[in-house]
């Protein structure tokens, strides 16, 4: 295997790093910038959730500087984002001046969920794509746990020590600035701009023992300047029917409910009737199952490919949420809230968890992927804040925690559903170059 394939792909997973490392960091930070700031609750959760703002701004708004200036030159951008966004949340001397580093910190966010994955899928050979572009999760979730480190090392360093948590993401920013210059550019990309011969090389770089002429050759082929230039044509069949299947897949991955078990975790495990520390311990062991399957399904996905993994997990995790429903409805104690827990996240993580943003990057074509992962990724983050707006909201409403019972059975009764659209929607990618996916789900419906 080529080493410049390592080399790209590992560089370009540094977004993910960054993505989860920003997303995590503010946890543990909460109560000391809170008391710093003397926040009362609205601010405390405007403060909070500010960044998920620009996250949406940021995934919908970098697919066409994406397509006009190219996937390497807009994560040099987001790199220097997390780092204006570190160095300002870290320094800021009130909570305006914070609230606004963390929302440009979301628009690098936003960016690097959408392009870091595309790059990778588009100088990843088709047999290794699947493992390659899942290092994209594999660094969001080693960013996050490299957050709660971080807080955790950083938490005895006196008054500033919020300060320092947040400054701390500095040194990953810079890291993934410098090492951009030493990748190459998206060979899809460059064809699009009519630089043959540089992506001739990278193909040569990236995709030992093949034809890198017939490669070359077939991007070409696939590429229609007219439709990359004009937005219209992500609403005109046949690219409308990528585009709103993106869009579900992004609102089923939400209505899994992993974004309530990441952010909400201690206060479930609490309403389940364990004590703060057990909560908290509980949660670092949920975190690590998330880590070990998404490990795990890299060595799979190239293997059983990207479907059946969909149709697996979304059987597996509706049988897990309805469990932990039952628990709640119930009032079922003991063991069985991490036991169902911890199955549901093993499910998501080597499922949805690593194949979504590996399926974003892979279904769109060449002529409009920018502009289509951007839509995906818009999706996510979008059915994300709502489902972090409502969940508080729902949980008060009942006087007991069946409220959590029923929120679970929902994404239950919607996770089982979503077996259906995998099943009758979805184009299996394993193994073929993103040129023939085109002409699977794009060219036979002209």
């Amino acid at each position: 295997m080529p080493k410049n394939l390592y080399l790209y792909t590992i560089v370009a997973a540094l977004g993910g790093l960054l993505f989860g490392f920003d997303t995590a960091v503010i946890n543990g930070a909460l109560p000391f910038f809170r008391d710093h700031f003397e926040l009362d609750k609205v601010m405390e959760g405007w403060a909070m959730s500010s960044a998920i703002f620009g996250c949406i701004v940021g995934a919908i708004g970098i697919g066409r500087p994406g397509d006009k200036y190219g996937r390497r030159y807009m994560l040099k951008i987001t790199a220097l984002l997390f780092l204006i966004s570190a160095v300002g949340t870290g320094l800021a001397n009130n909570i305006t001046m914070f609230i606004i580093f963390r929302i440009i910190g979301g628009f690098a966010v936003g960016g690097a969920s959408v392009i870091s994955p595309m790059y990778i899928s588009e100088v990843a050979p088709p047999k290794y794509r699947g493992r390659f572009t899942i290092l994209f999760q594999l660094s969001l979730v080693i960013g996050i746990l490299a957050a709660f480190a971080t807080d955790l090392a950083l938490i005895n360093t006196g008054v500033n020590n919020w300060r320092w948590m947040f400054i701390s993401e500095a040194l990953p920013a810079v890291l993934f600035f410098v090492l951009l210059f030493f990748v190459g550019r998206s060979p899809r990309w460059l064809v699009k701009k009519g630089l043959f011969e540089e992506a001739k090389m990278v193909i040569a770089e990236t995709n030992s023992g093949e034809n890198d002429e017939q490669i070359l050759e077939e991007i070409k082929d696939s590429i229609d300047n007219e439709v990359v230039e004009h937005i219209k044509y992500l609403f005109k069949k046949p690219f409308l029917r990528l585009v709103i299947i993106g869009i579900m897949i992004g609102m089923f991955n939400q209505f899994t409910g992993i974004a309530i078990v990441m952010i909400y975790s201690s206060d479930i495990f609490r309403a389940a009737g364990f004590a703060t520390e057990s909560a908290i311990l509980q949660t670092v062991i949920v975190g690590v199952t998330n880590l070990a399957f998404t490990v795990l399904a890299m060595a799979f996905i190239d293997r059983i490919g990207r479907k059946f993994m969909l149709l697996l997990g979304s059987v597996a995790m509706s049988i897990f949420l309805a469990a932990f429903s039952y628990i709640f409805l119930f009032d079922v104690g003991g063991f069985l809230p991490l036991l169902f827990m911890i199955l549901f996240v093993a499910s998501f993580a080597f499922s949805q968890g690593a194949v979504v943003w590996v399926l974003f990057a892979e279904m769109f074509p060449n002529n409009i992927r920018s502009r289509g992962v951007s839509i995906g990724s818009f999706s996510h983050w979008v059915f994300y804040s709502m489902l972090l707006f409502l969940f508080p909201v729902i949980k008060k409403s009942f006087n007991d925690n069946s409220g959590i019972g029923y929120i679970f059975a929902f994404f239950a009764v919607v996770t089982f559903l979503s077996f259906f659209f995998y099943k009758k929607y979805i184009v299996e990618t394993k193994g073929k170059s993103l040129e023939e996916l085109e002409k699977e789900t794009v060219r036979k419906d002209l």
